[in-house]
């Protein structure tokens, strides 16, 4: 919605100032057909736009303003009411299976990550979302919390940006694993049909001590508290535990990826 109102009100003030479309474009330099998917809202309207046409339409800054207005999202729309519940939780139980938590992600990872999105982020939302993604992290921080942390070997061996970059990522989870607070485990190969196979999920205990479960797909994520598929989750949570390397051999474990890199 605020794109289509941007683009609606540039569309407006273009009009009435009696300034055709290709000349918009051609002062912003940008092409006609981008400036007419801005004005219908299917593409979002460019801080560099709607300052020109500001200037060329006497606007006096009510063009402008909208850049405030149109900044991205740090994180993508279906996964922020979990941003939320997670920031609240005094306990975090994660299991992944394709690639390292974004809680312990190393900014070069991040980046490679939203770099491979498909379709191609924009800068501005590779930056926002980079920014967000590295503040978020501060809750490792907060020594009350309780975070336990399970990692599939596939996502420690599947090596993601360079290889210095991803040195540096292994040896953040061994800094990061000594917190009194945070317990990094892996689960290994040859685990058999676990019911971690099933795919990676969060479980989240809020300060009233209830749980949340959170599941996360291409394109969408959903945040619950159904008794029953918490039941189901914190069963398979204990069995992935139970499968998984303890702390201290997963530290050894990851310590010898890293020599090998």
């Amino acid at each position: 919605m605020a794109w289509r109102y941007a683009g609606d009100q540039m569309k407006r003030w273009r009009e009435a100032a009696g300034i055709s479309r290709q000349a918009l474009a051609q002062e912003a330099g940008y092409g006609y057909d981008a400036i007419k998917g801005m004005e219908r809202g299917v593409r979002k309207a460019q801080a560099h736009v709607l300052r020109i046409a500001d200037d060329m339409c006497g606007a006096q800054g009510k063009l402008a303003a909208a850049v405030e207005f149109l900044r991205p999202e740090p994180f993508p729309s279906y996964s922020q009411d979990f941003m939320q519940a997670e920031s609240e939780a005094v306990a975090v139980s994660w299991y992944e299976t394709e690639f390292i938590p974004g809680l312990l992600q190393v900014e070069e990872i991040v980046l490679a990550m939203l770099h491979a999105h498909c379709p191609p982020l924009d800068d501005e939302t590779i930056e926002e979302r980079t920014k967000g993604r590295l503040a978020r992290q501060t809750l490792l921080d907060k020594q009350t919390k309780a975070f336990s942390f399970v990692i599939s070997e596939t996502a420690l061996r599947d090596q993601v940006g360079d290889t210095a970059a991803y040195k540096r990522q292994l040896q953040h989870l061994l800094h990061v694993g000594r917190r009194r607070n945070v317990t990094i485990q892996v689960m290994p190969y040859g685990r058999g049909p676990h019911p971690g196979r099933l795919g990676p999920f969060v479980l989240l205990e809020t300060p009233d001590h209830e749980y949340l479960g959170y599941e996360e797909g291409q394109t969408t994520g959903v945040l619950y508290s159904d008794g029953e598929k918490i039941s189901t989750l914190r069963q398979r949570h204990e069995m992935i535990l139970r499968l998984a390397l303890n702390p201290e051999e997963s530290s050894a474990f990851i310590s010898e990826l890293a020599e090998e890199l």
